[in-house]
């Protein structure tokens, strides 16, 4: 069993860290502060080939591996962490538009995605329907050759910014079967959009936005009338596994600077890592970090060779921001009073990543889909 990274992808992880540290990095705080969604942003990490990653070639994009999207995820969440969600954007709506959308569709919306013309936003939750997805009330209200969206969507990644979006919204009866999935331009007059304050993750305009009246026609349903609730769902069995490594990428960042701080502080004659007190829960950090890591990239490897990676994404979301967020602590326990201050990134790290232990699928569903694979669906909840 190799556990290495080949040569091409050990490559392109360190392209990519040293791009991120001086494109990304300098930015992180300061978008963080100003509450603002940078558009060279997106058109920085189209040149740097990261929001097409999953894209095929014939399309402008990478036609990158599963792994290969991770190992960028994981170092942009070293330097940016915010950064990462247009990363986990375009990874997870391009792979929704490949695996679902016609050749003329993919030939139409995916070019924009390559170039960073196109943002892209999945508008899933509603106020009332976050985990019970399956029961959104948006409406799609035939007419003529087409739909009216007629609705709310809320806590939207990229909602402030996003200029399209795969919108989720009933067209038949209940459940998962009466929900379609459409392509939708979000710079329509009849669209609008209200911003979160949040904790952390300022910088991405987490937004509610309103569809009054929306027109879609057949060319912007992706997929099959009542297919989209799955279509979008089995794409976020890949997505969580790249969520868990850009927390994983902004922990070992995290990591990095309090074992600096250990070599350097001095305490009573000598530097402090050389007390139990600081130097093992560093150690353990580290250990977890190391297995969180492979749990991730499993799922991910799993997908890429076509096997069911369900379960062990579901492990990588529940578990990778959980543990980020409880080392990223740690590491600003270790650098003490310096790290409390907003000059350091230590704080916004960790407000950043709790919001990845609420998005994009909540701790017990993830636990939930494992208990049922541990058991079996007889015996689980």
């Amino acid at each position: 069993m190799d556990y290495r990274f080949d040569e091409a992808q050990e490559s392109f992880r360190l392209e990519v860290r040293r791009w991120a540290e001086q494109v990304l990095a300098p930015h992180y705080q300061a978008d963080d502060q100003a509450a603002r969604f940078r558009p060279q942003l997106a058109r920085d990490m189209a040149d740097m080939g990261l929001t097409s990653l999953r894209i095929p070639e014939e399309y402008g994009g990478q036609d990158a591996s599963a792994v290969v999207a991770g190992l960028a995820a994981e170092e942009v969440g070293r330097a940016d962490f915010n950064a990462g969600y247009l990363l986990i954007n375009t990874a997870l709506i391009g792979d929704i538009i490949v695996r679902n959308a016609t050749d003329e569709q993919k030939a139409t919306w995916l070019p924009g995605f390559a170039t960073g013309e196109t943002v892209p936003c999945l508008c899933v939750t509603e106020p009332d329907h976050g985990t019970d997805a399956a029961n959104l009330e948006m409406k799609a209200i035939s007419q003529g050759d087409g739909w009216r969206l007629h609705g709310e969507k809320t806590s939207i990644t990229l909602g402030m910014a996003a200029t399209h979006a795969v919108v989720l919204a009933r067209t038949g009866g209940p459940g998962a079967r009466g929900v379609s999935a459409f392509w939708v331009d979000l710079r329509d007059e009849r669209i609008s959009r209200a911003p979160f304050d949040d904790l952390g993750s300022r910088a991405i305009g987490r937004a509610s936005i309103h569809f009054d009246g929306v027109p879609v026609t057949r060319a912007e349903l992706i997929g099959r009338e009542g297919d989209g609730f799955v279509s979008v769902m089995q794409g976020f069995d890949y997505s969580r596994a790249i969520i868990g490594l850009l927390c994983l990428g902004a922990a070992q960042a995290s990591l990095d600077e309090a074992l600096q701080w250990a070599r350097d502080r001095e305490a009573f004659g000598q530097p402090i890592g050389r007390f139990q007190g600081v130097s093992f829960p560093l150690a353990e950090s580290a250990t977890y970090i190391r297995g969180a890591r492979h749990v991730c990239y499993e799922a991910l490897w799993l997908k890429d060779n076509d096997r069911e990676h369900r379960t062990e994404a579901a492990m990588a979301k529940f578990w990778a921001p959980k543990l980020s967020a409880e080392v990223i602590h740690q590491c600003l326990l270790t650098v003490g009073h310096l790290a409390y201050s907003t000059e350091s990134p230590l704080g916004q790290r960790l407000r950043d990543v709790i919001g990845l232990e609420i998005g994009d699928g909540t701790a017990q569903v993830s636990k939930l889909v494992i208990s049922r694979d541990l058991l079996g669906r007889a015996f689980a909840p």
